[in-house]
């Protein structure tokens, strides 16, 4: 089962009119229901300001949800807001602790203007065994934001804007995150979701 996260970010429509069109099933939830299961894949969208975005988290008592999927060896799968949520912290609108499931800190995109808006390449770092990126090489992705991971162990693909470069794709374990859109990316994208909800459904598979 693929659960979307709705805990009042946006970007909910967007992400379930993909899965839709891949013939991919989700619910959706406001708050957690019952024990996580690790046969789940978690997807945590959104878009905003990351204080108030964990804030609603922890609210609606995903927090803890989360972190006991995540310890179960359930995947989890951050768009955007949502892959920013899965690192340790932010320092948007001033310090805020993230969940922690991702090495590094989240910090302003150096660029002007900002936000960082529109179409831009993904440049693969690394490629796991079951996921193969190279489709994925060229096409460009869907970014709208002011911040950004700029190091991370865990980075998979980084972007180049105005000379500076972020991490837009992060994979550790069972979790995965991406700083674009792959559901506004057009086909490119949506193949990119299609086989990383795959790729993550393999795991699931194989615990």
């Amino acid at each position: 089962m693929i659960k979307v996260v709705n805990y009042g970010a946006g970007n909910m429509g967007n992400v379930l009119r993909a899965l839709k069109a891949l013939g991919l099933s989700a619910e959706t939830a406001k708050t957690p229901q019952g024990n996580p299961d690790p046969k789940d894949i978690l997807i945590l969208p959104g878009v905003g300001a990351f204080p108030a975005a964990y804030a609603n988290l922890k609210s609606s008592g995903w927090i803890n949800y989360i972190e006991r999927h995540h310890g179960e060896g359930g995947p989890i799968l951050g768009i955007c807001l949502g892959m920013q949520l899965l690192c340790e912290a932010s320092f948007e609108d001033g310090y805020t602790r993230g969940l922690g499931l991702i090495p590094g800190e989240i910090v302003p995109l150096d660029i002007r203007p900002k936000p960082h808006t529109g179409w831009n390449e993904l440049f693969w770092l690394k490629k796991e065994d079951g996921l193969d990126v190279s489709p994925f090489e060229g096409p460009d992705m869907y970014f709208v934001h002011g911040y950004c991971l700029l190091d991370s162990p865990a980075a998979m693909a980084t972007t180049t804007v105005q000379e500076v470069t972020f991490i837009s794709a992060v994979k550790l374990g069972n979790v995965m995150g991406f700083q674009f859109h792959p559901e506004r990316s057009g086909r490119p994208g949506l193949r990119l979701l299609q086989a990383s909800i795959a790729y993550l459904q393999g795991r699931c598979d194989r615990a």
